[in-house]
Formats: C-alpha cells, sequence, structure tokens
C-alpha cells in the first residue's frame, strides 16, 4: 500500500492473527503437518500459542483463543497437554473444555483439571471471602452457649464487650468473658440448594454456581446440596468437597426438564422455612412448562426462599425464556441475572428476607 515495511515484531503480531483472522489460505491452512487429516500440526499451534503469548496481552490472548476454537474449530487446542498448558485461562475456553470433556484423550486430563483449577483459583479469589462474610452477616448470630469451641468464638461480640478491658501499656484487650456461638442445633440449619441447568449456553453460570457451592459446602453454619439437570437429574452433592471435581461432574449440553429436576429438590426440602432454592437456568424448558410454574408456586406458597438466575455473567443481556421469567416474577419470585460480584449481596439478601431491593 505503499506505506513503510513493518517491523519483525509487527510480522509476527500479523502472521499470528492471520493465523485467525486472514482470507482463507492463510494462517494454519499452510502449516499443517502431513499424515492422516487435515488439521493444524501440533508443533504450528504450539509456535502460535507461544507468539500470541509473547505479543500480546492475557485478555486479548484470551479473545484470540476463543476465535481459534469458534473460527477454525481447533479442538485440538483443548486435546492435547502441551496445548493446554500454554492456554490462557479464560472462562468461555472453560466452559469449551468442560462441553468437550468426555473427548479429552487420557494423556491430556491432567493437563485439563489443571487448567480448570486455574479458572477456579481466579474466582475463590474473586468471591471466597465475601461470601463467607455474607453467610456470617445474615444468620442470626445472637444466641450463645455456655460450651466453649474455638471454631464458634463470637470476636465481634466479645470485642465490644470487653472494650472497657483494653490494656494501653499492653496494647491488647484482656477479656474477662468470652462469648460463642450456640451451633448445638443443627436442626434449624438454612439448607441452600442450587439447582443448576446444564445445557450448553450456561456455562459460566455453572462455574460460578460450582465456586459459590462449594464455598457454601465447606461452611458448618449452612447446609447445601447442588443438584444438575437436562433432561435427567444428577445429585453432585458429594462433589463439593473440590470444585474441580464438581465441574467435571457436569455434562453439559442436551435438552432440558426443569420440572422434573424442581420434583426432586422437592424432596429434598425438610425445613420450607429454613431453605433458600436457587434455580439457575434460562427457563427454556424442554419438558413440562405448566408443571414447571405450578412447582415453582408450590414451593413459594410452602414457605421456601425461592430465586432463580437466568445467568451468572460478566456482563451482556441474558438470553432466556422472557415468557416464563414473566410468570415467575409474576408470583412475586425474583428472577433476573446476576454479576459474580454481588453474589454475596444476592445470598444476603436471600437469607435475610430483603430481596425486593435489588435491581432485577
Amino acid at each position: 500500500m505503499g506505506g513503510s515495511p513493518l517491523s519483525q515484531e509487527e510480522l509476527l503480531m500479523d502472521s499470528a492473527l492471520a493465523a485467525i483472522y486472514g482470507r482463507p489460505g492463510e494462517g494454519f491452512s499452510q502449516g499443517s503437518g502431513g499424515g492422516a487429516g487435515k488439521g493444524p500440526s501440533s508443533p504450528h499451534i504450539s509456535k502460535w500459542l507461544g507468539d500470541l503469548r509473547s505479543l500480546f496481552d492475557p485478555e486479548i490472548v484470551a479473545v484470540v483463543q476463543n476465535d481459534a476454537v469458534e473460527r477454525k474449530g481447533l479442538k485440538q487446542l483443548l486435546l492435547e497437554p502441551e496445548l493446554l498448558d500454554n492456554l490462557e485461562p479464560d472462562l468461555n475456553m472453560a466452559s469449551t473444555l468442560l462441553m468437550l470433556k468426555d473427548q479429552i484423550p487420557k494423556k491430556s486430563k491432567e493437563s485439563a483439571r489443571k487448567f480448570i483449577r486455574k479458572i477456579v483459583a481466579e474466582l475463590n479469589r474473586m468471591l471466597e471471602n465475601d461470601l463467607r462474610r455474607a453467610v456470617t452477616a445474615a444468620l442470626n448470630r445472637r444466641a450463645h452457649s455456655p460450651l466453649p469451641a474455638a471454631s464458634a468464638l463470637d470476636f465481634p461480640y466479645t470485642i465490644r464487650r470487653n472494650l472497657k478491658n483494653y490494656d494501653p501499656t499492653l496494647g491488647v484487650i484482656i477479656p474477662e468473658r468470652v462469648w460463642f456461638f450456640d451451633r448445638s442445633s443443627r436442626v434449624n440449619r438454612w439448607h441452600v440448594i442450587l439447582d443448576i441447568d446444564q445445557s450448553g449456553s450456561m456455562g459460566q453460570s455453572i462455574l460460578y454456581s460450582s465456586v459459590m457451592a462449594c464455598v457454601l459446602a465447606s461452611m458448618s453454619a449452612v447446609h447445601t446440596s447442588v443438584v444438575a439437570f437436562d433432561t435427567q437429574i444428577m445429585d453432585l452433592t458429594p462433589l463439593c468437597a473440590d470444585p474441580v471435581d464438581l465441574l467435571f461432574g457436569f455434562q453439559m449440553g442436551g435438552g432440558t426438564d426443569i420440572a422434573k429436576s424442581i420434583a426432586y429438590c422437592q424432596g429434598l426440602m425438610e425445613n420450607p422455612s429454613r431453605t433458600l432454592f436457587f434455580l439457575i437456568s434460562d427457563l427454556e424448558e424442554g419438558g413440562n412448562r405448566a408443571a414447571l410454574l405450578r412447582r415453582i408456586e408450590e414451593m413459594k406458597a410452602s414457605g421456601v426462599t425461592v430465586v432463580v438466575l437466568l445467568a451468572i455473567a460478566d456482563g451482556g443481556k441474558p438470553c432466556y425464556d422472557a415468557q416464563t421469567a414473566q410468570r415467575i416474577a409474576a408470583m412475586d419470585i425474583p428472577c433476573f441475572a446476576c454479576a459474580p460480584e454481588r453474589l454475596p449481596e444476592l445470598l444476603e439478601r436471600a437469607l435475610t428476607g430483603q430481596l425486593q431491593g435489588m435491581e432485577q
């Protein structure tokens, strides 16, 4: 075009992007190895990934990686260990990997788990402390027990009651008495049930829901159940000790029978007034929609706190069945999408009966 020639680095950038965004005949199709199949060779993709990571910021690398899978069908990115180890952690890529998990060869399974664990670690850093604080703040912590237990120590109350005993010389509070929460009764614990749609469109929501479920499951103050559904029901509660195990327990894709899943969750409820039920779904019902609406209404009438999350996602408008959502909202049941950073607030409001103030 008559312009100045590109520098060596600019040529590398142009070549790396041309592999995905260039004209037919450019990029990977030129670097394909011989042998069976028409796809690009692993060494070529490995070099391309290395160039990307050296030339662009991680945010741009994540976008290009996702476009590589979508535009070029490079599932090979997700099925070979040396390539998985070089991928930039990204939610969309993690969702795609989970959808392909049954196709992952044995040699790549550990690399796939490491990749998912990187994502889980990031989400944990974002959510865990705030989720724990939200639960602690929401539950009625005024009842105390004369039985001492280190795990039940009520630090804020003990400090407030002993401020008068502050020793300025030592710079510490010397408590006359220590207060402990009364955790003797497990009957009145809140039961949090997450009923999660595992259709392919719910990828990000599944990731965030799984992390939240595992944080809650680790807290003795609440009892947590996790149910996944398509046209079949899977109770994944036993996998909540490890969010990676939980995520690999999902079978993403397929149809949906929401009414069937809600019926199963109703069977888990022993104390409706102390039960918080999250339905995490786009409400695209493949089963009986009338039964879905009836069961949701029955659940609310029994005293269960019901929340419908159409999506848990970083941004963008969720795609969902608007008619079903409107019918549920008309029952005075919150029905909305939630940004992940607002999950702790949502949980606290749900446990304290203050959901009406949240934007829907």
